[in-house]
């Protein structure tokens, strides 16, 4: 099947229609309004606006849908208006979360809505917090949208990112937020044209993109932050030239788009569309797949799905004292606030550590402490490691060896899962 054939199949199945698109919108208008109406009542300078996906139309359908509302405060208020938006928020019964900033969640007719507060500024310079630069980003975003038609090319790039796992800015995912697929998807004029720019791309060369030219040509590196210049793309805000969109996208991420790319470019599918069970992709193919199931105490999202995602980063490096790892896969789902981790591994083979020479007395006698059995070969005092320790074992032994460290990284359930 062509490209073309593939995409035209696939945006009937991913827009949501017009029907829907009108409930959702009509919800949180009438949210908005309520909202302002309260902020009227306690004569609180701010104005209410819709932001993300539902501003831009660019949503993608799904089975449960969540929708950004910004109240942009006078900026008088300062550091006050997470607390003011809760009191206003406070009969509603609003879920406070934590961020850069305090916000809210709460459910309308079945529609998770997002409350953030932010500072109303003038210039995007003056942002003393990146959601202060969401007005503009819904400004920018829409008339770019409107002007080229490009709504139907940016859903087809969110959802195709998502069902690669690539889709958010989250520190565990380190991906694409929807914002960057947006400026990415004008840039390049559409969706297809973007891929294939991502396809063509160099190995480890930055792609660098300034639509806005903010900055001469080839001095982006030389006069941007060298914070913000980690990322493979080097995607500049068209509205604050001082800003990366992409600079929290890594290189793993980024491969794994890239090649993602290539292979649909290469056999066009709709499958590439469709998220893949990873539980059962590696259940195929590894037969002695070992999953672990990770619970933490913290905020469910970012701040939990990170932490998990750090643990199992500390996870694989013990891991990898015993067990040689062919396959290391993380999972979060924000939904059940859990994380899985897979492993398919085999047992190391026993080996031969090295430690100090025979009249090095001092450090013998701490090597001599911590292995018990030793020998000399070539005048070096030397240990055998024998690894025969189960999955299962070592679990149990690391569980109870580094209680501190999984009590200081938050995680309060770990669980072998058959």
């Amino acid at each position: 099947m062509e490209i073309k054939q593939v995409l035209k199949k696939q945006i009937k199945l991913i827009k949501p229609d017009k029907e829907l698109l009108n409930k959702i919108s009509q919800t949180a208008n009438n949210f908005c309004k309520q909202l302002a109406v309260e902020l009227r009542k306690k004569k609180i300078d701010a104005k209410v606006f819709i932001g993300g996906s539902l501003a831009k139309n660019t949503l993608v359908k799904k089975d449960k849908y969540d929708i950004d509302v910004f109240v942009r405060f006078n900026e008088k208020y300062d550091n006050k208006i997470s607390s003011l938006l809760e009191k206003i928020l406070k009969s509603k019964k609003a879920k406070k979360l934590h961020g850069s900033r305090d916000y809210y969640q709460l459910i309308v007719d079945g529609i998770t809505i997002e409350i953030v507060p932010v500072i109303k500024i003038e210039k995007p310079q003056d942002a003393k917090n990146v959601t202060d630069l969401s007005y503009f980003h819904v400004n920018y975003v829409l008339n770019k949208v409107k002007k080229k038609k490009l709504g139907d090319e940016i859903i087809l790039a969110k959802s195709f990112a998502h069902a690669q796992g690539v889709y958010g800015a989250e520190s565990y995912i380190k991906g694409f937020s929807g914002y960057a697929l947006e400026l990415l998807v004008c840039y390049y004029r559409s969706f297809e044209k973007f891929i294939k720019a991502i396809a063509k791309s160099e190995e480890n060369e930055k792609i660098i993109i300034d639509d806005s030219k903010f900055y001469k040509k080839n001095l982006i590196l030389k006069q941007l932050n060298e914070s913000k210049l980690q990322s493979p793309i080097i995607l500049i805000d068209p509205t604050f030239k001082q800003r990366n969109a992409l600079a929290g996208l890594n290189k793993e991420t980024f491969d794994k788009f890239k090649k993602a790319c290539k292979d649909f470019l290469k056999s066009p599918s709709n499958k590439f569309f469709e998220k893949q069970n990873l539980f059962e992709k590696l259940k195929k193919k590894y037969k002695n797949l070992k999953i672990i199931s990770v619970k933490t105490n913290k905020q469910a999202g970012d701040i939990a799905g990170t932490k998990s995602k750090k643990f199992f980063e500390f996870f694989i490096y013990k891991l990898k004292r015993q067990f040689e790892i062919k396959k290391a896969e993380f999972e979060y789902f924000e939904n059940k606030n859990l994380a899985y981790f897979y492993f398919a591994d085999n047992k190391k083979k026993d080996e031969i550590i090295k430690g100090p020479l025979t009249e090095d007395k001092k450090n013998l006698k701490r090597f001599k402490k911590v292995h018990k059995k030793t020998f000399v070969k070539n005048k070096r005092v030397c240990t055998k490691l024998i690894h025969n320790l189960s999955f299962e074992t070592f679990l149990k032994q690391f569980v109870k060896k580094e209680k501190t460290i999984i009590k200081a990284m938050g995680v309060k359930g770990i669980g072998l899962v058959n």
